[in-house]
């Protein structure tokens, strides 16, 4: 066990000590493989804020912020609108999460790139600098935001706090802290200030508001880190404080997932990258219906029933029976294994409006039950088909795509990312584009990239 400085009521200094690591941490001490699944999470998370930029959430975002924004130094990624750099923030984060196709943090199902990477990059643009130390500050703050959440995690969560977004803010002001340079006093007070504006509920899942979450987690990131810099003060205890953040916002305070192993147990090294386009956990049950799918053939349309035995969190957090929106039908476990087993299919174009109130769909939805199981792994589902002439059919997914046992290969992050940009932006400017993030390592101004996520006018 690692030994740490305690405050006189014997908690550890938390945000002191993790102040000091993030402003003292180096790039080359960072292991290679580490820094190769950061590049991973930046390739993944850019084809999903270009996959979602043109989605109608983000016009009602540009349209409700756009006449207070500031000198317009920042690409709206995947648009033609610019923004000043914290309202770029706000709105990619939006577009990278809107569609539900992001990376995931299984251990606390937080969507780290989302918050770090739009605060990031929007900064970028204010204040260049290369690919590598962006990829740097990326890890750093993902670190943080992931470390955080392991330590309130689960009660945090159940009380009905969105993770992504009240963890996530600590994440994007710890990365843009890490670039612009801050002390480790500043950087406490970042995140005092960080900790004094997380929020964000559960109850939005379903609406638009949920991606709200991330993108303002990306602008008051962002904030927190340049106030501090002014040297905006706050609390240097926020974290671990009697009326802090973790003591507030969950009654389990684990220190230790936040400072045993710093800089070397790398939590940013564990992100995964969802294989479809909805709540992680679906997954099992749509990777399952596809299988069927591809198993039976023109069977699928004598199905009779369909009993899926699935973990409890499945029907906690996508137990929508009759959703009637496509950000609905992204928790409804019902709506997405029907689409999968009569459309085969899973990403952004199995969750819209019209799909959702699609007559065969329904019919198929209507016939599909739910269990839980608390023996049954978060990656695993069993589905039990009866056909109209009484025939069955027992699949059973023991690690679905996605999962850790299953990861997305470089290739499959490649399709996934063509497959939302190219609607987009067209196929050259994508084929330009994801050569580029996968480059960002060898990049002298990383907010080229952003620049290159928008179709020349």
């Amino acid at each position: 066990m690692t030994t740490h400085h305690a405050t006189p009521e014997g908690t550890p200094q938390v945000t002191e000590i993790l102040a000091q690591w993030v402003v003292s941490m180096k790039g080359r001490d960072i292991a290679p493989e580490v820094r190769r699944e950061g590049l991973r999470t930046f390739v993944n998370w850019m084809g999903c804020a270009v996959g979602g930029a043109s989605h109608e959430t983000v016009d009602r975002a540009l349209a409700a912020i756009d006449p207070f924004s500031g000198p317009r130094i920042a690409t709206v990624i995947g648009r033609t609108e610019h923004l000043d750099a914290a309202h770029a923030a706000l709105i990619n984060g939006i577009s990278s999460h809107v569609l539900d196709y992001d990376d995931t943090h299984l251990k606390t199902i937080i969507h780290p790139a989302g918050p770090v990477a739009s605060a990031l990059l929007a900064l970028a643009e204010m204040r260049p600098m290369s690919g590598e130390d962006f990829l740097t500050a990326l890890i750093i703050g993902i670190e943080v935001e992931c470390r955080i959440g392991n330590s309130v995690y689960p009660n945090h969560y159940d009380r009905g706090w969105h993770i992504t977004g009240t963890a996530g803010v600590f994440g994007a002001a710890a990365a843009v802290g890490k670039a612009i340079g801050l002390s480790r006093l500043q950087m406490q007070w970042a995140f005092g200030l960080a900790a004094t504006q997380a929020s964000n509920l559960r109850e939005m899942f379903g609406t638009m508001t949920k991606s709200f979450h991330p993108g303002r987690a990306a602008q008051n990131g962002m904030m927190s880190a340049l106030l501090a810099e002014a040297g905006f003060d706050s609390s240097l205890r926020a974290i671990e404080a009697p009326r802090g953040f973790a003591c507030v916002l969950s009654d389990k305070q684990d220190y230790s997932e936040i400072l045993d192993g710093l800089g070397s147990r790398w939590e940013s090294a564990l992100n995964s990258y969802k294989p479809f386009a909805c709540g992680i956990v679906i997954h099992p049950a749509i990777d399952g219906c596809q299988q069927i799918r591809a198993e039976i053939g023109a069977r699928v349309n004598d199905i009779a029933s369909v009993a899926l035995t699935t973990h409890p969190l499945v029907l906690e957090l996508t137990g929508k029976r009759t959703p009637q929106t496509g950000l609905e039908g992204k928790f409804s476990v019902f709506h997405a294994a029907a689409a999968a087993l009569l459309r085969g299919d899973g990403a952004p174009t199995a969750f819209t409006d019209e799909l959702v109130t699609a007559p065969e769909i329904i019919a198929l939805r209507d016939t599909i039950s739910a269990t839980s199981d608390p023996s049954c792994h978060e990656a695993s589902v069993t589905i039990d088909i009866t056909f109209r002439d009484g025939t069955t059919l027992r699949k059973h997914v023991e690690r679905a795509i996605g999962s850790h046992d299953v990861p997305l290969t470089d290739a499959q992050i490649d399709a996934k990312f063509r497959t939302q940009s190219v609607l987009v932006i067209g196929q050259v400017a994508t084929d330009a584009l994801l050569a580029m993030c996968w480059k960002t390592p060898t990049l002298a101004d990383v907010a080229d990239v952003a620049r290159a996520s928008v179709l020349p006018s």
